[in-house]
């Protein structure tokens, strides 16, 4: 049997500080959750989970999005949209257009095609993530959102110390 680093750290606690348990506990859970829906995407859609996550800030963006404003929300390099568009647009998901007003710039959307097999795929996702959270109550949710708000401040606030 393999051991998440959430075990390892249980195993000898005195070697790890609540917070150090805390990170590899968001960690472990992320972990389990992302490969849950990976894998489902993959056997259900033949899609992989940036494709998706690329078609979700496309399908907010009916007018289309700049390769770098799409970078931006997803977080990546501009080099990782570029193949992720190239793939899309092979496959007819997204088109690709020049921005009327920069001749420099690439807008892509959604294709009608990709929008609709998107929003198929969103509504099994949307399914999928409810199933995953299912042994929690709605109270467990709320207070789960609190926290979790809380440490993305409280992370937020040590990564600008860090920055300074």
């Amino acid at each position: 049997m393999m051991l998440d680093s959430e075990t390892k750290a249980v195993e000898l606690p005195e070697d790890h500080g609540n917070e150090l348990r805390l990170w590899l506990r968001l960690l472990t859970c992320t972990t389990l959750i992302e490969g849950t829906v990976r894998s489902r995407l993959r056997e259900r859609f033949d899609v992989t989970l940036p494709r998706f996550d690329l078609m979700a800030q496309l399908d907010r963006a009916p007018d289309g999005m700049t390769l770098s404003d799409v970078s931006k929300r997803m977080m990546v390099s501009n080099g990782n949209v570029t193949g992720l568009v190239e793939r899309l647009v092979e496959s007819g998901h997204l088109d690709r257009r020049t921005s009327d007003s920069d001749r420099r710039v690439q807008v892509i959307r959604l294709t009608k095609a990709g929008r609709s097999e998107f929003r198929k795929m969103a509504a099994e996702h949307e399914t999928w993530i409810a199933d995953i959270f299912a042994e929690l109550t709605p109270k467990d949710v709320r207070d789960l959102m609190r926290l979790l708000a809380k440490a993305k401040g409280s992370a937020q606030k040590a990564a600008g110390r860090r920055a300074t």
